[in-house]
């Protein structure tokens, strides 16, 4: 079996026994002093690789100077251009990036261009020693995929095997891919598959692991524990990415709780305690209770989401501070949800936000998690743009997705009901959408669902 590592600057990506931590900006690239600022402290605060949005020529050239300012501090942290929609931009950022991430769902309108532009990229890559991340996400696969296989994780494993064929043609192998979905089930599930389909070919290329859209607070950290530890357990995984609705500041203790959770122990050593008639009975120690939900997750999130087991029970002793009744029944519930066993809340589906962002992201989440807490059985989306928002949310039922400075689209399914909402008035128009269809399907006020 050969196994590729690729090289993003000076970070080894594929490297044995090493997983390795990143994030994103998710301050505007072209605010250069602000950007600069934020990778500082991300570096410092133990990130190996930064991401900056990349959406044209003036955010490469801030790039740019941003790279340059960061050495001349004696800071050589690789950065990572995020492009989307325009080969030209990633073409000019291969030649300053130390990566590149493209979406092939979006790379090029056709399969033939495509191809054309990725030859094009690769060529660049190899003069200036440029990686490329060949990132798939759920929800934005393209006509052609989605097509033949739905959009489902086989669908994201065919769209993988075609761009690495592609590169193998070439003779590239500077690249990394991922699979993300909001869903831990399609993520874990789309991850597996070409994993073993890499197996099969005798090549495995390096995977950057990611339940993308996790939310926040103890949801998010719970959600992309389950999904990130189900599969670093099984061996599979070289490079991860915590996407919290927060700062990205709050997103690398969490990954590097959990990559070196995995790092320290075997394979199986995850299993403690005893399963009984397919419920877990175990214990488990923590610092305090912020360890416990994330060593909890990785202990009990892959035999819920595998179906190992249907239930737990858990005894907890922490150091510092205590646990109560209630705080363990709030993680059972968001650990069954975050592993697709049992709903008892909506489910929301939200982005980190990034320099393509143009409202307060964070804050409006907050809202409308709190005036739509009720609505048991719903796919609630936040996303801070147009350029994933739609496709990426494909598994929500309602989505609020930005659309330029204070404007708001806001969506049923896949469908976009009301363009240009005002910021102030969009929450409001959402849950109006929500409180007529629900008198539409049934009678019901929305209050009574």
């Amino acid at each position: 079996m050969k196994k590729i590592t690729v090289k993003v600057g000076n970070v080894e990506v594929g490297a044995a026994d090493k997983v390795v931590v990143q994030t994103m900006c998710n301050t505007p690239t072209s605010d250069i002093e602000a950007s600069y600022k934020q990778c500082v402290d991300l570096y410092y605060a133990g990130a190996s690789i930064i991401r900056l949005t990349t959406q044209g020529l003036k955010e490469v050239n801030s790039l740019s100077v941003i790279k340059n300012r960061l050495k001349d501090n004696n800071i050589d942290v690789p950065l990572v251009a995020d492009v989307h929609f325009s080969y030209e931009v990633a073409l000019a950022a291969a030649k300053i990036a130390d990566k590149v991430r493209i979406n092939p769902g979006n790379f090029a309108k056709d399969h033939e261009t495509a191809r054309r532009e990725f030859y094009r990229l690769m060529d660049v890559c190899n003069q200036y020693g440029t990686a490329v991340r060949i990132g798939i996400n759920h929800g934005s696969l393209g006509e052609r995929i989605t097509g033949k296989y739905g959009d489902t994780p086989s669908g994201m494993c065919a769209a993988a095997l075609e761009w690495i064929e592609m590169a193998e043609e070439y003779g590239f192998n500077k690249i990394i891919l991922s699979l993300k979905a909001s869903n831990t089930l399609v993520m874990t599930e789309a991850y597996s598959l070409l994993y073993q389909e890499m197996q099969a070919r005798g090549t495995l290329y390096p995977l950057h692991l990611g339940v993308t859209e996790a939310g926040n607070g103890d949801e998010g950290r719970i959600k992309s524990a389950v999904g990130l530890s189900t599969l670093l357990r099984k061996g599979i995984g070289d490079t991860i990415r915590v996407s919290l609705t927060e700062s990205p500041l709050n997103e690398i203790p969490v990954a590097k709780f959990i990559a070196d959770y995995f790092a320290n122990q075997s394979s199986t050593s995850y299993e403690k305690g005893k399963i009984v008639g397919k419920i877990l009975k175990t214990s488990i120690k923590a610092k305090d209770y912020s360890e416990f939900i994330l060593k909890a997750s990785c202990e009990i999130g892959p035999l819920l989401l595998n179906r190992d087991i249907d239930d737990f029970e858990v005894d907890v002793a922490l150091e510092c501070g205590s646990i109560t009744d209630n705080e363990i029944a709030n993680f059972k519930e968001n650990i069954m949800q975050a592993s697709r066993r049992r709903f008892s809340k909506p489910e929301y589906i939200a982005c980190p936000g990034c320099g393509r962002t143009l409202f307060n992201l964070e804050k409006v989440f907050d809202e409308v998690k709190r005036r739509t807490s009720h609505l048991k059985g719903l796919n609630i989306a936040v996303m801070g743009c147009i350029v994933n928002g739609p496709g990426e949310m494909a598994d929500a039922h309602y989505g609020y997705v930005g659309e330029g400075r204070d404007k708001v689209s806001i969506y049923r399914g896949k469908t976009a009901v009301y363009r240009s909402v005002p910021q102030e008035k969009a929450i409001d128009i959402l849950l109006d959408l929500i409180e007529q269809d629900a008198r539409n399907i049934d009678g019901h006020p929305l209050s009574e669902i």
